[in-house]
């Protein structure tokens, strides 16, 4: 199966070495794609140093728009399948190859979930991820277990979707409208790494509003959509 790994990068010059190296050394079946978005910091000119495969945005466009263009890519390129993948070191390549494997089976999105086997943490971070959880289960019908996790895999007919989706951005509202069209998703158990470097967007106050703003998007906003 001919599988892409998107690694949107916004100023992760301090980890995209080690994440594309890893990336190489465990996967080196699968094609990868950094699309760097308009870093201020030296990504760009890591990609051209060591060769690797990349595109990059004029400006900073944001994560969707990061993750649109790798999916345009592998919808141009005839992938089968394609995997959002963190540039910041968190998610692990080893288990991409058991996410293809659900794809295979027909499934059409394979979520890297911290918590098919192991229970939530009690915290405030949690807590909005129930929420999430509550709304995609009554709004689907269906269990996500880890509707936060950046770490997705989808197949041919969700790449299409994705490509030339204006408003279906990587996030789990998107996810839910997708199932809610149909989709059908499997989630396996992963292990995540904490960030090495750099700094993450999500503090404590772009976390509550990133929880509530999907609970809003999920519960009212997916019925004026189309997945």
């Amino acid at each position: 199966m001919k599988i892409l790994i998107i690694i949107p990068a916004y100023n992760e010059g301090e980890n995209i070495e080690r994440v594309v190296a890893t990336i190489k050394e465990k996967c080196p079946q699968y094609d990868y794609l950094v699309v760097n978005d308009g870093s201020r910091d030296n990504t760009e000119d890591i990609c051209i140093k060591k060769g690797y495969h990349f595109v990059s945005h004029p400006v900073n466009l944001g994560l969707a728009a990061g993750v649109q263009t790798g999916m345009l890519f592998a919808y141009k390129n005839g992938y089968d399948a394609a995997i959002q993948f963190d540039g910041d070191g968190q998610h692990d390549p080893d288990y991409i190859a058991t996410m293809a494997n659900e794809i295979e089976k027909g499934y059409n999105i394979v979520i890297g979930s911290r918590f098919v086997t192991d229970k939530k943490p009690k915290s405030l971070r949690m807590l909005g991820s129930n929420l999430i959880q509550f709304a995609i289960k009554l709004t689907t019908g269906k269990t996500l277990k880890d509707p936060t996790s950046g770490m997705r895999m989808f197949d041919k007919d969700m790449i299409k979707k994705l490509a030339f989706g204006a408003d279906l951005g990587p996030e789990p509202d998107t996810v839910a409208l997708l199932v809610r069209g149909g989709a059908a998703f499997s989630e396996i158990q992963v292990e995540m790494h904490d960030r090495v470097a750099g700094e993450s967007y999500l503090n404590f106050a772009n976390s509550v509003n990133y929880m509530m703003r999907m609970f809003v998007s999920i519960l009212i906003l997916q019925w004026f959509r189309r997945g």
